[in-house]
Protein backbone atom coordinates (compact mmCIF):
# COMPACT_ATOMS: atom_id res chain seq x y z
CA UNK A 1 0.00 0.00 0.00
CA UNK A 2 1.69 3.41 -0.95
CA UNK A 3 1.47 6.38 1.37
CA UNK A 4 0.10 9.41 0.60
CA UNK A 5 0.74 12.50 3.54
CA UNK A 6 -1.87 15.23 3.19
CA UNK A 7 -1.82 18.63 4.63
CA UNK A 8 -5.34 20.04 6.32
CA UNK A 9 -6.29 23.03 8.51
CA UNK A 10 -6.82 22.74 11.96
CA UNK A 11 -10.72 23.32 11.94
CA UNK A 12 -10.43 20.39 8.98
CA UNK A 13 -8.27 17.93 11.24
CA UNK A 14 -10.87 18.38 13.81
CA UNK A 15 -13.72 17.20 11.61
CA UNK A 16 -11.54 13.98 10.36
CA UNK A 17 -10.95 13.33 13.92
CA UNK A 18 -14.39 13.85 15.44
CA UNK A 19 -16.11 11.32 12.29
CA UNK A 20 -12.88 8.98 13.00
CA UNK A 21 -14.10 8.38 16.75
CA UNK A 22 -17.99 9.21 16.21
CA UNK A 23 -18.20 6.71 13.16
CA UNK A 24 -16.03 4.37 14.44
CA UNK A 25 -13.60 4.17 11.86
CA UNK A 26 -10.21 2.62 13.33
CA UNK A 27 -8.04 5.44 12.16
CA UNK A 28 -8.36 9.08 9.41
CA UNK A 29 -6.64 6.83 7.01
CA UNK A 30 -9.84 4.13 6.64
CA UNK A 31 -11.99 7.46 6.70
CA UNK A 32 -10.56 9.35 3.64
CA UNK A 33 -10.03 5.74 2.05
CA UNK A 34 -13.90 5.71 2.62
CA UNK A 35 -14.68 8.80 1.27
CA UNK A 36 -13.05 7.82 -1.72
CA UNK A 37 -14.51 4.98 -2.47
CA UNK A 38 -17.57 6.76 -1.77
CA UNK A 39 -16.43 9.46 -4.57
CA UNK A 40 -15.47 6.54 -6.79
CA UNK A 41 -18.94 5.27 -6.91
CA UNK A 42 -20.54 8.02 -7.62
CA UNK A 43 -18.19 9.48 -10.04
CA UNK A 44 -19.33 5.67 -11.92
CA UNK A 45 -23.07 6.33 -10.99
CA UNK A 46 -22.42 9.74 -12.85
CA UNK A 47 -20.99 8.04 -16.26
CA UNK A 48 -23.78 5.94 -16.51
CA UNK A 49 -26.48 8.07 -15.49
CA UNK A 50 -25.24 10.52 -18.49
CA UNK A 51 -24.65 7.68 -20.80
CA UNK A 52 -28.38 6.28 -20.09
CA UNK A 53 -29.31 10.01 -20.41
CA UNK A 54 -27.56 9.85 -24.38
CA UNK A 55 -29.14 6.52 -25.11
CA UNK A 56 -31.87 5.93 -27.65
CA UNK A 57 -35.54 5.92 -25.51
CA UNK A 58 -36.85 3.03 -24.83
CA UNK A 59 -40.30 1.81 -24.62
CA UNK A 60 -42.21 3.35 -22.16
CA UNK A 61 -42.68 1.96 -18.28
CA UNK A 62 -46.79 1.43 -18.26
CA UNK A 63 -48.85 -0.68 -17.22
CA UNK A 64 -48.76 -3.17 -19.82
CA UNK A 65 -44.61 -3.17 -19.58
CA UNK A 66 -45.40 -3.98 -15.88
CA UNK A 67 -47.41 -6.77 -16.51
CA UNK A 68 -45.45 -8.75 -18.84
CA UNK A 69 -42.71 -8.39 -15.85
CA UNK A 70 -45.31 -10.10 -13.57
CA UNK A 71 -45.71 -12.94 -16.03
CA UNK A 72 -41.88 -13.54 -16.67
CA UNK A 73 -41.39 -13.68 -13.13
CA UNK A 74 -44.85 -16.26 -12.30
CA UNK A 75 -43.32 -18.69 -15.17
CA UNK A 76 -39.71 -18.17 -13.99
CA UNK A 77 -40.85 -19.08 -10.48
CA UNK A 78 -40.85 -22.82 -9.61
CA UNK A 79 -43.69 -23.89 -7.27
CA UNK A 80 -42.77 -25.06 -3.90
CA UNK A 81 -43.21 -28.77 -3.12
CA UNK A 82 -45.03 -29.30 0.42
CA UNK A 83 -44.62 -32.43 2.00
Amino acid sequence: MSTMNISLPDSLKAFVDSQVSERGYGTSSEYVRELIRKDQDRQKLRGLLLAGAASAPASPADVAYFEGLRDRVRKAAKPVSRG
